[in-house]
């Protein structure tokens, strides 16, 4: 009986504040100039305003990407920070059927992630299906930043070089089956 009440006394907290929720953590990668990238699905979530971002009841998914400064970061930038002003979209792709959604992932903040970029979004199919995502990470337009002289001496003219990052087999039907409330 006591080990019975001590394994929910460990569960119990779990369940109330929702740390048991599954994400899935899709791939990590690190870009220069010193910036962390992980691609995740996520569950949808009620994120406001909602016609940028997505009705919760019109997706599967929250597709997202959280960029942060890593170690190698040019000097003055916080370890762990938001790197803003990144152009990312997702291109999902159901690999039984060919059929496709294209999304722009824009910024917005919560309590766990904190800033990060994202979009509900439905799937191209059926929540059990297999699927493949195609991220590309731009940086901003010339118009969009300024870049001071240090930084262009060090750095260069550039916040980042565009990328793209290809994931296959994703299977999304944990995520998209759950919900947040």
């Amino acid at each position: 009986m006591m080990k019975m009440f001590g394994i929910l006394i460990l569960v119990l907290p779990a369940l109330v504040f929702g740390a048991d929720l599954p994400e899935m953590v899709i791939g990590e990668k690190n870009i220069e100039p010193g910036v962390s990238l992980i691609f995740e699905g996520a569950i949808k979530d009620d994120v406001a305003p909602s016609n940028i971002f997505g009705l919760e009841s019109d997706s599967d998914i929250h597709i997202e990407v959280v960029a942060t400064w890593n170690d190698d970061a040019p000097r003055g930038s916080v370890t762990g920070g938001f790197v803003a002003y990144l152009d990312i979209t997702a291109l999902i792709t159901n690999q039984d059927t060919g059929e496709e959604t294209f999304v722009r992932l824009d910024p917005h903040v919560n309590m766990s992630d904190n800033f990060h970029y994202a979009r509900n979004t439905k799937l191209p199919g059926a929540r059990d299906e297999i699927y493949s995502v195609v991220f590309s990470v731009r940086g901003p337009r010339i118009s969009e930043v300024g870049m001071h002289f240090d930084w262009r001496q060090e750095v260069g003219e550039r916040l980042i070089d565009g990328q793209t990052f290809k994931f296959t087999d994703l299977d999304f039907s944990l995520i998209a089956e759950a919900t947040r409330r």
